[in-house]
């Protein structure tokens, strides 16, 4: 009977000895319950403290939260842009618990808070993706549009004071449905075909400007270029006949003798046959002095 009575007080003290300690790993962080009601926290991401810890057994609780990223990956939805073009949008959050406190009395635990961040991701996503046009969100522009979700997020999250930090929200795809994107594709290839329609127009019509105006620039440089040389042959014309009628008052016999010989030279061709009379002033200079 006492041996019996010993082993129940020694399974008894053992089992109260379980119930006043617990342990958190570098991965959790615990909130303490007094009676139902939080009083403390421990482990907590500004306040380290892993290991043994110790508590008054039946009257305190410890609940276990998650410390490290926590990632809420949400359903595929159609959300409307600002040109009413429906895109399907997969996207997701990481968070991570920061106050065990506020978090418990917010939500009670992760199943409430998965619940409130998946209406504010929604209200996030369906908010900045109806300011903006369908072509932007599929065309790329994905840093933007991501930077402008988050921030909404956390606006929400700030106010809400939910105790967690959103650390990043990730669009994965943002697609229109199959059933309209190729109607949207050729649509747009459409627009784009038009507009280097436009361009190649455009660049034709200045291009046939500058044609002209380098044909007109052209026609002007010629004309006047014809100008300044038929000036010039008019002063080198009467340049030499100003010469010629000074080297006629010189000297006439020889002046008539040059200008005979550049008759000559421009009459007399090789191999071109001329009939003249031997006794023509043409070819006097040819003459002997006897007249023979």
């Amino acid at each position: 009977m006492i041996r019996t009575l010993g082993i129940i007080i020694l399974v008894v003290a053992v089992f109260i000895g379980l119930q006043s300690v617990y342990t958190v790993s570098e991965t959790e962080q615990a909130l303490i319950l007094r009676l139902g009601e939080p009083v403390d926290a421990v482990n907590e991401v500004s306040e380290p403290d892993p290991g043994l810890h110790f508590k008054t057994p039946f009257i305190i609780d410890v609940l276990i939260f998650d410390k490290r990223n926590l990632e809420l990956d949400l359903d595929a939805e159609e959300i409307l842009a600002s040109d009413q073009e429906r895109l399907i949008v997969d996207a997701f959050l990481r968070y991570r618990i920061t106050d065990p406190l506020r978090f418990y009395q917010t939500f009670r635990d992760e199943r409430g808070a998965r619940v409130r961040l998946e209406q504010i991701m929604d209200d996030s996503l369906r908010g900045v993706i109806a300011s903006i046009p369908s072509s932007d969100v599929i065309s790329g522009q994905r840093a933007e549009l991501m930077t402008r979700v988050q921030a909404a997020v956390e606006a929400q999250v700030e106010t809400g004071r939910f105790g967690i930090e959103v650390i990043d929200v990730r669009i994965l795809a943002a697609d229109l449905p199959p059933q309209i994107a190729d109607n949207v594709f050729q649509r747009m290839r459409s627009e784009r075909e038009q507009e280097a329609a436009q361009y190649r127009a455009e660049g034709e019509q200045r291009a046939t400007e500058i044609r002209a105006d380098a044909d007109r620039q052209a026609s002007i440089i010629r004309a006047q270029a014809r100008a300044d040389a038929q000036r010039l042959r008019g002063e080198g014309d009467a340049r030499q006949n100003q010469i010629y009628a000074q080297a006629y008052n010189q000297d006439m016999e020889f002046f008539a003798f040059y200008r005979s010989m550049l008759a000559y030279e421009q009459a007399v061709q090789e191999g071109t046959p001329i009939v003249i009379p031997p006794d023509s002033e043409f070819f006097r200079y040819f003459r002997s002095e006897t007249g023979e």
